[in-house]
């Protein structure tokens, strides 16, 4: 193997043709062994910057965690050089040193310069490890200008160094120093019961930008996060480059023996609504892999694997949730089918539970992943042989039956939980239930207040109704917009206005009670939707009495109970959406007649027809005109409805400002007015019942239009 990279010659490139008629084999080029890694660094490490430079160091602390993990080692140093060398020391086993017999290297030789080369394969020497390809260290070393590895086994040190993935060894510290090819070599004896391995490099500038950097803050936090997850095991930093703040040294060290009930406890922020539950179990699943047989070949297999899953919750009283994931203690940011069958699991069990204790509405929808998880800080990790992550940088677990195996795992155990006859584990499930449940209910009134938001805003800039009978003038404060009941009076009314200043809106018999209304309902019933478009300043909040395209806003409704209802449910309309309207004097009730008496020969200066607006009224008039003489005929009109009026006589007596009358709708005590409106229109029947039972004794039987 060559030290430097093998490029193709210019005279090849030259001496293709540019139509391409001369691309032969002879212009393919061949990448070697760890040629192709410096080729391409990127498909190993994912970047050349800082990134990947971090990247190279986990890969040699893997290494040293997996020996962790298989028992053998309790104890790891990352020490950071001040020549910006980084050494990785650990007591396990040691990288193997005999003689692997398909190469004829040694096996540190293989670990180190073999990509695909390691211990990981065939299940013979991990059970569960953070590396799954076996190209982590040969990729470290292939991307060192130098790499020292020393390995205590078998009563001896044995060492050999490498030149950008070349073997032999140096006559001095550093990169730079004279550098002669050659093999394993045992340095010194040493205790037949010691072992361990240590692997010093320094990353080739070469490779690596030239701002790349380690980040102190960042080993710390991965030397943290292994020491939860591994307990028992002691990971030391030690800086002696000066990455610190300020440029200062230092040492950290870590141990956990809690495991992730402490890294759970760790990483929650808010105040707990449940201890940290701890749900543990396992299962097995097959799947056909190379496996390395007695003569040396990988030969396609059928094996069977067992994953364990552990995993460590708790909820809070917060809002955010905070979940890490690993797969043999390897960090997966992105997740993976392990995070897809928990979180699967959580919601899915959490909807069983609360559907068969009814903290559910019937009508209500389940509640959906993230209602299940509000508040939730857990960290779950998978145990297995060979995980299969997409890519190198083992960000996303890609083994199938992980979500199976996980979603299993979880249901079973967090349905006890959820379900438990123990008092405080009950009286915690409960409140874990109830938050959910509240989540679910903010999180439908959030998205019903956006969609009304959305419909009000489609509402006030959509063209007006094609109901409307507009006015010509663009006066507000001279408009007037009458709301018509029904259409036969708005026939009517069309021909009683004066076009000039009047409005017209038909609504069509009683709309929508909003005071026992959501907005939304509110906003989708086309009446009331129709008369916030038209009035165009909006509703609620957001009203903006100056936008008002009217200065009066007129209800004309029948004289009768019918007339009053509707009335009625208008101004429940005004007053919870457009109140200001009302406060300012710019709503008002027609006042309809609802007699006409017509005299018989009238006298000079006297009006043919006379009408009145109440019973009352019209029987005071008639004793008045008997005591006077004056002759009337017995057939008195009474009027049912406004379209029983002729146009004239609907000018005349309603709409004429020179001779109409209109009641203004006040507020002068706010407080008692909304007491009144919740009480005639709220949800609340209780009390509109006594207060008709109480109020009948106290009714004019002769006002009763029936």
């Amino acid at each position: 193997m060559t030290a430097e990279m093998s490029v193709p010659s210019t005279a090849l490139l030259a001496g293709a043709d540019r139509d391409g008629s001369n691309y032969t084999a002879r212009h393919l080029l061949v990448l070697e062994g760890l040629e192709a890694v410096r080729k391409r660094p990127g498909m190993y490490i994912g970047s050349t910057d800082s990134r990947g430079l971090m990247h190279c160091l986990w890969e040699i602390i893997d290494n040293s965690v997996d020996e962790a993990l298989g028992g053998y080692c309790d104890h790891i140093e990352v020490i950071l050089h001040d020549d910006a060398s980084v050494e990785v020391r650990d007591n396990g086993r040691g990288i193997p040193v005999d003689v692997e017999p398909k190469t004829g290297l040694s096996g540190v030789e293989v670990v180190m310069t073999k990509l695909h080369a390691g211990g990981k394969f065939g299940g013979g020497s991990y059970a569960a490890s953070g590396g799954l390809h076996g190209v982590g260290a040969s990729v470290v070393n292939a991307l060192s200008a130098r790499l020292d590895v020393e390995v205590d086994r078998s009563g001896h040190t044995h060492a050999i160094s490498f030149r950008r993935g070349v073997p032999g060894s140096f006559a001095a510290i550093g990169p730079d120093a004279t550098f002669e090819t050659g093999g394993l070599r045992k340095v010194k004896r040493v205790a037949k019961n010691r072992s361990g391995t240590r692997v010093r490099y320094w990353a080739d500038r070469q490779i690596f930008l030239k701002d790349a950097k380690l980040s102190l803050e960042n080993l710390h936090q991965r030397a943290r996060q292994t020491a939860f997850l591994v307990p028992g095991l002691t990971i030391v930093v030690r800086d002696e480059y000066g990455l610190g703040e300020g440029g200062s040294k230092g040492e950290e060290s870590f141990r956990f023996d809690g495991g992730i009930s402490e890294f759970c406890e760790y990483l929650a922020a808010d105040k707990p609504v449940c201890d940290v539950l701890r749900l543990t179990g396992q299962g097995t699943f097959k799947e056909t892999v190379p496996v390395l047989d007695e003569h040396g070949q990988m030969t396609p297999t059928e094996v069977t694997r067992e994953l364990g899953v552990d995993v460590a919750l708790r909820w809070g009283t917060g809002y955010d949730t905070t979940l890490r994931s690993f797969v043999n203690i390897i960090a997966t940011p992105k997740g993976g089918t392990h995070v897809a069958g928990f979180e699967q699991a959580v919601a899915k069990t959490m909807n069983e539970v609360l559907r068969a204790k009814k903290l559910l509405r019937v009508a209500e929808d389940d509640i959906v992943k993230d209602d299940a998880l509000e508040g939730l800080t857990a960290v779950v990790t998978v145990r297995l042989a060979e995980p299969q992550f997409e890519g190198q940088t083992k960000e996303v677990l890609g083994t199938s039956a992980a979500r199976r195996i996980v979603n299993t795992v979880i249901s079973r155990e967090l349905k006890a939980f959820l379900t438990s006859t123990k008092r405080d584990a009950a009286a915690q499930a409960r409140v874990v239930m109830e938050k959910a449940v509240a989540a679910a209910r903010t999180r439908i009134a959030a998205r019903q207040h956006k969609d009304a938001q959305r419909r009000k805003t489609a509402l006030e800039s959509s063209s007006l109704p094609a109901k409307l009978a507009d006015c010509r003038s663009d006066d507000v404060e001279r408009s007037e917009l009458f709301i018509v009941e029904g259409d036969s009076a708005l026939g009517t009314a069309k021909l009683a206005r004066n076009s000039e200043f009047q409005a017209l809106l038909p609504i069509r018999g009683k709309i929508l009670n909003v005071q026992k209304s959501s907005v939304t309902d509110m906003l989708k019933n086309a009446e009331c939707g129709a008369i916030i478009q038209v009035i165009g300043a909006g509703s609620g909040r957001t009203f903006d009495i100056d936008a008002a395209r009217y200065g009066k806003i007129i209800m004309m409704t029948d004289a009768d109970v019918d007339g009053s209802h509707i009335r009625t449910l208008l101004l429940t309309l005004f007053h919870r959406y457009m109140r200001p309207m009302v406060e300012s004097g710019r709503v008002f009730a027609a006042v309809p007649p609802l007699h006409r008496i017509e005299l018989v020969q009238p006298k000079k200066g006297q009006d043919r027809y006379v009408y009145t607006y109440s019973d009352r009224e019209l029987r005071d008039r008639l004793m008045e005109f008997q005591s006077k003489g004056v002759r009337y005929k017995d057939s008195i009109q009474r009027y049912k409805g406004l379209g029983e009026m002729d146009a004239d006589q609907l000018a005349e007596t309603t709409m004429d400002p020179r001779h109409r009358t209109l009641r203004r709708i006040n507020l002068s005590d706010l407080e008692a007015a909304e007491q009144v409106f919740d009480l005639l229109m709220g949800n609340d029947v209780a009390p509109r019942k006594e207060f008709i039972s109480s109020s009948a004794a106290t009714l004019d039987r002769s006002r009763i239009d029936a």
